[in-house]
């Protein structure tokens, strides 16, 4: 179908071609009207970051229904979120002149769901089927727990259900799933058939049943499966790269038919792995769908010449990809910035004046994002723009002090400073889960009420009664014994130390390091960033009372903001600048993703920062830093590998002392490297009292006190300083 033979279109005499069709055809390059014009067989459309997917997918869905091509019950297109396919539902209205009716369009759940109500007495199934949420999955997993009689302490429901969930994604039943070796996949293994079991009871099914169950249907009813590859002339896939292998052999089946699928997607944005996303199936699309043409979108839209350069270059170290560059039109702009900092509360500084300049140059507030690579990282930047009044938003998630674990920390830090918030007992009373149940929490309210008191007092008194008996009573002491014993260490502790310890002494930081939810690391992380803010504040109270001003400001902003986002979250997002902190080894690429997947974790990291670059149009800086504090303590940092694989062509670089400088290429050392020439220095460097010294940010100065492998320096412009050996050199 050409473009001539879709202006030529007329249905008796009349037009057809709705005129923001013909416009939208118009104004499409070659490589994008080709991937519209290709109907027949098999195709991907390899679309990188600001190509125009979206545009070609609704346009190709549009001329398909224009050109009669199919009705709209024959096309099944398919999506990753309601958003999308909402977006796509209306621009395809727009372009054909009206909503096309009995269009298949949606996510792959809502498809599925559609199908299922039709056939569910093959699967046993209710055509009235519930379809359970999170919550209501994980109560039912807690009764088959408490009914197996398994420790419920130790494997907890919420890992067993994530462990599952992963084997749905997989297309693995029950019967398939072959014998795990770990300890918890094993007591998922015994409950997943049982559970599996019980929904069929209640009539209803989870999220990973919609997909499950439509494989099962299809595998099991040929004749249900011949209707639908009759029914669909035409299938469009949205985000291909993203589909887990449950979605993937669902589309290979219903592909059978016509063969006439199209796949649109980005090997180098599959950053999902974590999810059950298979790049993979992406990779392998020319062998499962033998004669398929592939066509490469490569004209971006969005950013300049030398944003795309060093995303180029920075991807190009992916060994599993199809391989495109992305070019623009655009002529000059800015390069992209790479600078170096002393340590992340540096790296907060320097972004707000950043932004502060960009906004008093009139760029409005919401055309500038901060991308972390993790959730703890907003914490300074969030700080920072309090101080200087810059209204933020976080998305994705959050505030840093709106968290789940995060107020969960302040609650128990609250009700040691001050003993009579109720509200902080209330909600720490069973966190973790001490085995105070509703009614022990119903008695104490009615003694709280009676006699006017808090509830923390209604508590000391029920210890001489008897209202309260047994293991309630038990550990409802052992928490006040504790909270007593951690207060009268206030003035005895730093309060930074003493935070760690009633996070650890109370079983909160334990039951994270339990949860094997894929949301517990970033929890982990968040609740060490906590105890640093900590540490930063005077006394544990005076960091209570800059916590409520902080809550109390965020509640006051305007409709303008800064974005603060992760990497993951900024996905399908564009600004005007952007600013990537944390490019250090470790973080970015993330020590976890290395040591869980090796390889392939880092591809997907690079997978990540390409990303997080191609999300900006005009400028993007990069920061790292020499110093992060990790576990409450300073650790030396090195640039992320992903800063030295960027083109020197496109970048300018200013290291940690603010200096232009042209970075020399290296291999960026192992770990075991750095420590060992972390620890040469420091044995190699041996210093006096009133030696004279030069450090690279505060200038020179006078050696003061010695500290092991700290020294204590009167700088010349600077003051006194706590430094580390290996950061000072010489100066006489």
């Amino acid at each position: 179908m050409t473009l001539v033979q879709l202006k030529n279109m007329s249905l008796e005499g009349q037009e057809i071609l709705n005129p923001h069709f013909l416009e939208q055809v118009s104004s499409l390059n070659a490589a994008q009207r080709q991937a519209i014009e290709i109907t027949e067989g098999p195709l991907l459309v390899l679309a990188g970051a600001g190509t125009g997917k979206t545009r070609v997918l609704t346009t190709r869905l549009a001329g398909i229904l224009l050109g009669r091509k199919a009705w709209p019950s024959q096309v099944l297109a398919v999506t990753f979120t309601n958003k999308a396919a909402h977006e796509m539902r209306e621009r395809v209205a727009k372009l054909i002149g009206g909503p096309a009716e009995g269009l298949w369009l949606g996510t792959f759940h809502s498809v599925c769901v559609r199908i299922l109500r039709r056939h569910a007495e093959l699967l046993n199934l209710q055509s009235s089927f519930t379809i359970l949420d999170a919550d209501d999955q994980l109560r039912l997993i807690k009764q088959i727990v408490k009914a197996e009689e398994i420790d419920e302490k130790k494997f907890t429901p919420r890992i067993l259900a994530s462990i599952i969930s992963r084997w749905k994604d997989r297309a693995l039943t029950p019967e398939k799933v072959s014998m795990p070796a770990s300890e918890f996949e094993k007591a998922a293994y015994h409950i997943y058939g049982l559970y599996q079991d019980r929904l069929r009871v209640l009539n209803a099914v989870d999220f990973g049943d919609l997909i499950l169950l439509c494989l099962k249907l299809f595998t099991e009813h040929a004749d249900v499966l011949a209707q639908y590859t009759t029914q669909f002339h035409y299938i469009l896939v949205d985000e291909y790269q993203d589909t887990n292998v449950a979605q993937y052999l669902w589309l290979r089946l219903l592909a059978q038919g016509s063969g006439n699928i199209c796949c649109v997607g980005d090997d180098d944005q599959s950053i999902y792995g974590w999810r059950g996303a298979e790049v993979g199936n992406i990779l392998r699309f020319e062998k499962d769908f033998p004669g398929a043409v592939i066509i490469r979108l490569e004209q971006n839209y969005r950013s300049n010449a030398h944003i795309l350069g060093a995303a180029a270059g920075l991807i190009a170290q992916n060994a599993g990809r199809f391989g495109k560059t992305l070019w623009t039109q655009q002529t000059g702009g800015e390069k992209v910035r790479i600078q170096g900092v002393w340590d992340g509360e540096e790296e907060a500084r320097l972004v707000g004046e950043e932004v502060e300049t960009l906004h008093r140059r009139g760029q409005s507030l919401n055309e500038i994002a901060i991308l972390v690579r993790a959730g703890f990282q907003t914490r300074e930047f969030e700080e920072r723009f309090i101080t200087l009044g810059i209204p933020y938003r976080v998305i994705g998630g959050p505030r840093f002090y709106e968290r789940l674990e995060i107020r969960d920390a302040l609650a128990y830090m609250r009700i040691v400073v001050q003993p009579n918030d109720s509200l902080a007992f209330e909600r720490i009373m069973n966190t973790p889960k001490r085995g105070i149940g509703t009614s022990t929490l119903q008695t104490l309210h009615q003694v709280a009420r009676y006699e006017e008191i808090s509830l923390t007092e209604a508590a000391l008194r029920l210890m001489d009664t008897d209202e309260l008996r047994g293991k309630a009573k038990t550990a409802l002491q052992g928490l006040l014994f504790d909270i007593n014993r951690w207060r009268r260490q206030l003035d005895t502790i730093p309060h930074g130390e003493l935070a760690r310890i009633i996070l650890d002494e109370s079983g909160y930081t334990g039951m994270w390091q339990a949860d094997k939810s894929p949301e517990a690391p970033g929890r982990l992380e968040n609740l060490k960033e906590f105890v640093n803010a900590i540490d930063e504040f005077e006394s544990l109270p005076s960091f209570l009372d800059h916590v409520s001003l902080v809550m109390e400001n965020a509640s006051n902003t305007g409709a303008e903001m800064v974005s603060i986002m992760t990497l993951h979250s900024a996905k399908g997002l564009e600004f005007n600048s952007v600013f990537l902190t944390g490019w250090e080894e470790g973080l970015f690429p993330h020590q976890r993703a290395l040591g869980e997947s090796g390889d392939a974790g880092l591809e997907e990291e690079r997978r990540l920062a390409y990303v997080g670059l191609t999300r900006a149009r005009e400028r993007a800086i990069i920061t790292f830093a020499a110093n992060r504090r990790v576990h409450n303590q300073w650790q030396s940092s090195i640039p992320s590998r992903f800063v030295e694989e960027l083109p020197f062509e496109h970048t300018e670089r200013t290291n940690i002392g603010g200096r232009s400088h042209a970075f020399v290429r290296h291999k960026v050392p192992s770990k075991l490297q750095a420590e060992e020439a972390s620890s040469r220095s420091l044995h190699e460097k041996d210093f006096q009292l009133d030696q004279r010294v030069f450090h690279v940010k505060f200038g020179y100065g006078r050696v003061i006190a010695l500290d092991g492998d700290k020294l204590e320096i009167d700088f010349d412009h600077t003051g006194v300083k706590k430094i580390m050996k290996c950061f000072v050199e010489n100066a006489q």
